[in-house]
């Protein structure tokens, strides 16, 4: 007796034929490994680094009724986090903020006269790059400086910085963990767009979808197995990218495997939303020389807004909001959460949940714009 036709089987097949022409294709090997592992290894020599904004906080008995004070609030490179307790020492310990200033009234602390009002004192983590820590105490003593000569003339200083900084335990905070996260996404955003739209162009222009017209095979299955086939060579891309930032570079895994399988499962939903855009690219385009042209429209402002080299919070403040628009920017963010700072892929719900509305617009115009023929 004849065994019915496998839908699953013919899919598997599908999947496993496409699969092999990706490997032996040198373009999708080179843009999918070896570009972004380029930047990996420039950045992970270069090694030290970390954020590039100054953010801080003023500790809660700091003296607020001062010149110095407002001069600081009032500094357009400073970002001054409103936080207390516990969550202030959270973000400290993880090295969102640069350090906390404690402004010191000396008058209220001693009966003998003082030559100096106030002084500056600086607590910062392990995980704050030093050289933001030495950056931030210039800006300080340039305040002290301008104000001495407007307002004090006559003194001579209102204040002094601590050159000595209280540190308190933090994960160490390596350049290799900010740029990991944006070339890993940025892989997997090239590969989805790029990769689906050429892909799906050629197959109909080669007549290739005709030719499996002539199978028992359901279109949906079709595209099951192609799309199949760029999961599993893009999440194999993701781990390789992983180990070695891991391995050669100690790029941070809180957790380890866990951490590792949280990030695997951003990967995949991140690259489920920019293969949607790619299925729109292959439709668009009337020519191959046209899916080039429409796919940068779509890789290359998230490559340069979504905070893949440099935080979105360097951005003039009009552009900002633009950024935190793109999908690319919250699978950067949730990734570099998980990685870095341990949070769960269940605490990512903002993050999460932006990506899955751009899953949900992204292929509803995919299945209106989608051509088989």
């Amino acid at each position: 007796m004849n065994k019915g036709y496998s839908q699953f089987t013919a899919m598997m097949a599908i999947t496993r034929g496409s699969l092999r022409s990706i490997f032996r294709s040198p373009s999708a090997v080179v843009f999918s490994i070896a570009f972004p592992m380029i930047f990996i290894l420039v950045f992970g020599f270069i090694g030290g680094g970390g954020k590039l904004s100054v953010s801080i906080a003023f500790a809660e008995n700091s003296d607020t009724l001062n010149p110095i004070y407002q001069s600081i609030k009032q500094l357009p490179g400073i970002k001054v986090i409103n936080k207390k307790g516990d969550r202030l020492k959270e973000d400290l310990e993880k090295g969102r903020i640069t350090a906390v200033i404690n402004i010191v009234n000396q008058s209220k602390q001693s009966t003998d006269a003082v030559t100096t009002p106030y002084k500056i004192q600086l607590t910062s983590s392990e995980a704050v790059n030093p050289q933001n820590v030495q950056v931030l105490q210039s800006i300080l003593n340039a305040v002290i400086s301008g104000l001495n000569q407007q307002q004090f003339p006559s003194t001579p200083t209102i204040a002094t910085v601590s050159k000595e900084v209280t540190q308190i335990p933090g994960r160490v905070y390596r350049t290799i963990d900010f740029i990991l996260p944006g070339q890993l996404g940025f892989s997997l955003l090239s590969a989805g767009v790029f990769g689906v739209a050429f892909l799906f162009f050629n197959l109909r222009q080669q007549l290739v979808l005709k030719r499996f017209y002539a199978t028992p095979i359901k279109r949906s299955y079709i595209v099951l197995g192609e799309a199949l086939s760029r999961v599993i060579f893009q999440m194999i891309t993701a781990v390789i990218i992983i180990l070695v930032g891991h391995y050669a570079f100690h790029f941070t895994l809180v957790n380890g495997l866990v951490t590792f399988a949280e990030i695997m499962l951003l990967s995949f939903i991140a690259l489920i939303l920019f293969m949607g855009f790619g299925f729109i690219v292959s439709s668009v385009a009337k020519s191959e020389s046209t899916i080039p042209p429409f796919a940068n429209l779509i890789t290359l402002p998230q490559f340069l807004l979504a905070g893949t080299f440099f935080s979105i919070d360097n951005f003039p403040s009009w552009l900002q909001p633009i950024s935190r628009m793109l999908p690319l920017t919250h699978f950067n963010n949730a990734m570099r959460s998980i990685a870095f700072e341990g949070t769960s892929i269940l605490d990512c719900g903002y993050e999460l949940g932006v990506l899955g509305i751009w899953i949900v617009v992204v292929y509803i115009v995919a299945f209106k714009t989608f051509k088989w023929e």
